[in-house]
């Protein structure tokens, strides 16, 4: 695979990387193995080791630590999970609340693992605007959506309503009819995070391998071309880049999602686009995009990309001209002050996407595997807590996160993820989802009412969102 990290704006901030750590040449004998150095293999690391400092821990790596979704994304930290209805929505409301109170407060959590240990990962909590800010519609969209995440249990001062002079005061879109402010929500440099967590569990005592792929997971062992790992349990950590373990590719799949990062911005500019207290943002468009102000002045812009015929995660970074002039465009029509801005770097990655559209934490104890993910996009904040949740069920630890309806013992991901369909069926489901979401997205762009295709479309859309995802 070429080298082409320089086009993701993360791994810029880098500078030059240490050589690679050691391949796995040896058959070792460890209490725990991990499969994975991004965010969920080395959070669960960081948390056993703290817990129980005797542990003797091996993470492996297929390629560089962070190569994978946690080097590449969006830097978002949300104190949210993509799909936690599915798990709180027959609790009732003081369980639902106890639940979105732990996944709020995961933000403040993580940002405090990051000022003890001195992890310097521009980590900032600016909240996030989700606005309407381009067409009139995406009122109704953003009202109906924070009223969800009041009924799902979020508190109301955590999540409020904007409007357009509100909204202005924090940012300024081409047409802020409103939006929701998300308190919770915080912003990082993933791979400045990653890198500096896996130097984090190092000291602690944990060794990784890099350029050591797994090739085969069985019962207490993981091996690679040329070692292998026995250990009481093994964390399967791969998330959306699980390619090579054919089983795991059938539950999780993997949907790329495409960043741009702009040059640094002047003064002036940001003067009219505000932001000054740097807060994540995103609008109410199906195809889900994001954005925020970086610590060096600039704007990091990404926007769902496509799925892969054949569940093919994403291997290399960079990403061609009319994904970036997309993002750019789309940027631009949110904020038109930067009409001519000049894009520097263009990346991309896989996000895990379940069946059943839920994130898991999942413990076989009978054949010694665990495994967390289906993040759906939202794998920062997801990940540091459900390494948590891992750690505290591989120790049998009776904790509130051991507790929560995302965390399964005593059960295999085959019981409880659903199997994908096979392909091309999937495929095609993923090519008319996505001409669906672009037709509301022009209709809405037209600002007629359409009494008949409008509503149908967005009833179907709203199916697809609620089932398929």
């Amino acid at each position: 695979m070429h080298n082409d990290t320089l086009c993701n704006f993360w791994t810029s901030t880098l500078g030059e990387r240490p050589p690679a750590r050691p391949r796995l040449t040896a058959h070792l004998q460890a209490d725990v193995a991990i499969v994975g150095a991004g965010f969920t293999g080395l959070w669960t690391a960081y948390y056993l080791k703290r817990l129980s400092p005797a542990l003797n821990i091996v993470v492996l790596e297929a390629e560089r630590v962070g190569h994978g979704a946690s080097g590449r994304n969006g830097g978002w930290v949300v104190g949210n999970l993509a799909g936690l209805e599915r798990h709180i929505g027959g609790l009732s409301l003081d369980e639902r609340r106890l639940c979105c109170g732990v996944v709020a407060d995961n933000v403040d959590e993580l940002g405090g693992v990051l000022a003890r240990e001195g992890i310097d990962a521009d980590f900032h909590k600016g909240g996030a605007i989700y606005a309407a800010a381009r067409y009139r519609d995406q009122v109704a969209i953003q009202r109906g959506y924070l009223q969800h995440l009041h009924d799902l249990g979020h508190r109301e001062t955590d999540c409020c309503w904007l409007d357009a002079g509100q909204l202005a005061e924090k940012a300024r879109f081409r047409d802020g009819y409103g939006g929701i402010y998300h308190r919770q929500v915080a912003t990082v440099n993933p791979a400045r995070l990653v890198t500096g967590l896996a130097e984090c569990v190092e000291r602690l005592g944990v060794t990784i391998h890099e350029h050591s792929r797994a090739e085969i997971l069985e019962r207490r062992k993981v091996s690679t071309g040329e070692g292998s790992v026995e250990a009481p349990t093994i964390v399967c950590a791969t998330e959306g880049y699980a390619d090579g373990f054919h089983d795991f590719k059938r539950h999780v799949l993997p949907v790329q999602s495409l960043v741009v990062a702009t040059e640094p911005l002047s003064e002036s500019v940001w003067q009219e686009i505000g932001m000054a207290e740097r807060p994540a943002f995103s609008d109410a468009s199906r195809l889900i995009n994001y954005g925020h102000r970086t610590a060096d002045g600039r704007i990091v812009f990404g926007a769902r990309g496509s799925y892969r015929l054949g569940a093919r995660s994403k291997a290399d970074q960079a990403i061609g001209e009319a994904a970036m002039r997309m993002r750019r465009d789309l940027l631009v029509d949110l904020l038109p002050a930067l009409e001519g801005v000049r894009i520097t770097h263009g990346w991309g990655g896989s996000l895990g996407l379940s069946r059943n559209f839920r994130p898991h934490a999942i413990l076989d104890r009978r054949h010694g595997l665990a495994t967390a993910g289906g993040y759906a996009g939202e794998g920062v904040a997801a990940s540091h807590l459900f390494g948590r949740t891992l750690a505290d069920m591989i120790l049998e630890r009776d904790t509130e996160l051991a507790r929560m309806p995302w965390a399964f013992a005593d059960a295999s991901h085959r019981q409880l993820i659903k199997r994908w369909e096979i392909e091309p069926l999937r495929w095609l489901a993923a090519q008319a989802i996505t001409f669906s979401y672009a037709g509301e997205e022009a209709l809405m762009r037209r600002g007629k009412p359409l009494p008949l295709i409008k509503p149908a479309l967005q009833r179907m859309n709203d199916y697809f969102a609620s089932v398929i995802e």
